[in-house]
């Protein structure tokens, strides 16, 4: 089954490519890789709520968060590619997560992202990872993330 065929089936919609608040670019193709630039969780501007995970956010939230993350990603990845198909294997993903000194869960809230690419791709999306705490993102975000994906020859 494509990847397009499982986001209908799961009834997931992309959201349309980001665009970059500062001097680079969404993605870069380079040596049959995708590289995608660290994304936040598009839908802040429609209410969800941003801050610290413990302070403003619950660690569900912002594993929600994370998720949204997955999906922007992807989004991005689409629109580079054409299609989800020509992603072979999602190989690298790293996480910042907007959380206060002390806190430990990071790989969870990261795994809203990567449960997500694991249900589209099966186990070609799962990545190699790095999840990590941060004092502060852009924009209060409560968590941004970046991936490499390969490219189907």
């Amino acid at each position: 089954m494509s990847v397009d065929q499982r986001l209908k089936e799961l009834g997931i919609v992309l959201p349309p490519p980001t665009t970059p608040a500062g001097n680079y670019v969404p993605w870069r193709i380079g040596a049959g890789i995708l590289f995608l630039s660290g994304v936040g969780p598009q839908q802040v501007e429609a209410g969800f709520p941003s801050g610290q995970v413990t302070r403003e956010l619950t660690v569900e939230q912002a594993y929600q968060a994370a998720r949204l993350c997955g999906l922007a990603l992807l989004g991005n990845a689409r629109a580079a590619l054409g299609s989800l198909d020509r992603v072979e294997a999602v190989l690298k993903v790293f996480g910042m997560v907007n959380a206060p000194a002390g806190f430990t869960q990071q790989p969870k809230v990261i795994n809203g992202c990567t449960d997500l690419f694991v249900e589209l791709l099966g186990d070609s999306g799962r990545p190699a990872r790095s999840a990590v705490g941060m004092g502060s993102l852009p924009g209060n975000i409560v968590v941004e993330i970046e991936a490499m994906m390969l490219i189907r020859s």
